[in-house]
C-alpha cells in the first residue's frame, strides 16, 4: 500500500511538472504563432509603404515568416526540457541528409535569391525561357509563375531559370518589327516598295526615327522577297504585325502587284 501510495505521488508530481510545461508549451505555440502573423503582415504593410519591388516583398515575406516559425518551434521544445545541444546535433545531422535528398529544391532555392538580386525580370515582365513564354505574374521562393496570352499557368523552377537564357521583350520601351512579303517575277519593285513605303507613313504608330527600312532581300524560288523593319513602342508590336501584313495583302492586289504561292513546274518527256 506504501509503494502505491509512493508511485501515485511521484505521477502526480511527474504530471503536475511536465503538464505545466506541456500547457505552457501550447500556449507559447498558439501566442508565437499569432505574433509571428501580426509581425508577417507589418512587415508586408511596411514594405507597400516603401513601394519595395513586388517581386522581392512575397520573397521576403515568405523567408520572414519561415524564420521566426523556426525560432518558435526551437523556443517551444526548450520549454518542454529537451536539451538543445543534442537538438541542435540531431537537426544539423538531418538537414545534411535532406539537404543532399532535396538538392533540386535547393538549387530552385538559390535560383530564387538570384533572380531577385539580378533582377533579369520582375513581376509583369513578358518573357521567354525553359521553352515557354509568358507574362511574371510571380516570383515564389521556389518556383516563378507565368500567365500565357490565353490564360494558362506555367510554373518554372527557379533552378534552371537562373542559369538558363532569359528572352525579356519588356525591357525596352522601343521594339523593332520585321516582316518579309513577297511579289511575283515580273511585278515592279519599285511600285511595291513605295506603296510599303505609304502604308508605314499612314500609320501614326510606326516611328520615323529609325526610318522604316525596306530592300529586295531574296530572289526566291516561287517569290521576290522584300524585307521591312519599322520601329514602335513595345506596347504597339502585335498590333502593327498583324495591320501591316492586312492592309499589304488588301493593297497589292490594287496595284497590280501579285501575292505569289510555292508552285513547281513538272515537264513530262514521252
Amino acid at each position: 500500500m506504501e509503494y502505491l501510495e509512493k508511485g501515485s505521488d511521484w505521477i502526480s508530481q511527474m504530471a503536475i511538472q511536465y503538464g505545466m510545461k506541456l500547457v505552457a508549451a501550447i500556449i507559447t505555440l498558439v501566442i508565437g504563432l499569432w505574433v509571428i502573423n501580426m509581425l508577417t503582415n507589418a512587415i508586408n504593410k511596411f514594405m507597400d509603404r516603401r513601394n519595395i519591388d513586388v517581386s522581392l516583398r512575397g520573397f521576403l515575406k515568405g523567408m520572414f515568416n519561415i524564420l521566426l516559425k523556426v525560432m518558435l518551434v526551437i523556443s517551444v521544445i526548450g520549454m518542454l526540457g529537451i536539451e538543445m545541444t543534442s537538438f541542435i546535433a540531431i537537426l544539423g545531422a538531418a538537414g545534411l541528409a535532406v539537404g543532399m535528398a532535396l538538392s533540386g529544391t535547393l538549387q530552385n532555392f538559390a535560383g530564387g535569391v538570384i533572380i531577385l538580386i539580378i533582377k533579369p525580370f520582375k513581376v509583369g515582365d513578358y518573357i521567354e525561357a525553359q521553352g515557354y513564354a509568358g507574362t511574371v505574374s510571380e516570383i515564389q521562393i521556389f518556383n516563378t509563375v507565368l500567365k500565357t496570352p490565353d490564360n494558362v499557368t506555367i510554373v518554372i523552377p527557379n533552378g534552371g531559370l537562373s542559369t538558363g537564357s532569359v528572352k525579356n521583350y519588356s525591357t525596352e520601351a522601343r521594339r523593332r518589327v520585321d516582316f518579309v512579303f513577297g511579289i511575283a517575277y515580273g511585278d515592279n519593285y519599285d511600285q511595291a516598295k513605295d506603296l510599303i513605303v505609304r502604308l508605314a507613313n499612314e500609320d501614326s504608330r510606326i516611328l520615323k526615327d529609325p526610318a522604316p527600312f525596306i530592300v529586295l532581300s531574296e530572289l526566291a524560288d516561287s517569290s521576290v522577297n522584300i524585307t521591312v523593319r519599322v520601329w514602335c513602342n513595345a506596347a504597339d508590336y502585335w498590333a502593327i504585325k498583324f495591320d501591316l501584313t492586312e492592309r499589304v495583302y488588301k493593297e497589292f492586289p490594287k496595284d497590280g502587284l501579285n501575292i505569289p504561292f510555292p508552285q513547281m513546274d513538272v515537264h513530262v518527256h514521252q
